[in-house]
């Protein structure tokens, strides 16, 4: 439940989801420690809080940088008590269309950046013996519905992975620790338009996908603030999808075919 106001770091905090989280933690007084490559954007956000909001211009590709972030938030509020990796970026291409440097930087942006965050917050997490880290994925990681986001999909699976494992290592020895996985639909943001190869656009397997307001999926990472647990779908239509994705492999993607 909401208590006394916690200091939360946020990457990709310019626009989308991050942008949001942002602005409704700012309203109920959270200390906040935003952070991205676009300095005017995120400058902007920050004075949209109207909290104590403190913008770190942040390329969460390089380690160096991650550990900047967190450095200048603990030097800045004393501590971190919530790490949310929500940077990543999308791309256009399917399987067989990939370049290897498109798939290096589908990796880069969307799983070794939660890995530097991850890495450089959970030993100030295990000192404190509390916090919370909160990494942003996607649906898409679960459920092969959009084939031309195949190398963002991929990368998003692999940082469920990460989010898996380290929940198991820190469960028994640091109960204090959450380690929580967040699982966006299509949300109405600028992810499309800034997706590398751009977004074709074909009619959506199954029947088309109501998008999530950005607000929508950032209300629902506030309220996983509030009451922590492993993962969560922000709509939640898309956890039955899910659900009968593994539930029949072959079947749910013989009926995609549409």
């Amino acid at each position: 439940m909401p208590g006394d106001p916690r200091v939360v770091v946020i990457t990709g905090a310019s626009s989308g989801i991050g942008a949001a989280l942002a602005r409704q933690l700012g309203a109920r007084g959270d200390r906040l420690v935003l952070a991205a490559r676009r300095e005017a954007e995120l400058t902007q956000v920050a004075r949209d809080t109207g909290a104590d909001a403190l913008p770190v211009i942040t390329d969460v590709r390089y380690r160096d940088q991650v550990k900047r972030l967190r450095d200048h938030a603990i030097e800045r509020f004393g501590g971190v008590d919530v790490w949310i990796n929500n940077a990543g970026r999308g791309i256009g291409y399917r399987v067989m269309e990939l370049s290897e440097a498109d798939f290096d930087e589908m990796m880069a942006v969307n799983v070794k950046s939660a890995l530097f965050g991850m890495q450089a917050i959970v030993p100030h997490f295990i000192q404190r013996e509390q916090g919370h880290l909160i990494n942003i994925s996607s649906y898409l990681s679960r459920v092969p519905a959009v084939t031309f986001r195949s190398g963002y999909n991929a990368a998003k699976h692999a940082l469920n992975a990460l989010t898996a494992n380290l929940r198991m290592d820190l469960r028994r020895q640091f109960p204090g620790i959450h380690v929580s996985l967040v699982m966006p639909g299509l949300v109405d943001t600028e992810f499309q338009k800034n997706a590398l190869g751009g977004t074709p656009m074909p009619p959506m397997p199954g029947g088309p996908i109501q998008a999530q307001s950005a607000d929508e999926a950032a209300a629902a990472v506030v309220a996983l603030i509030d009451q922590p647990v492993a993962e969560i779908y922000t709509n939640p239509a898309l956890r039955e999808m899910v659900l009968r994705y593994f539930g029949d492999v072959e079947k749910f993607e013989e009926g995609m075919k549409g």
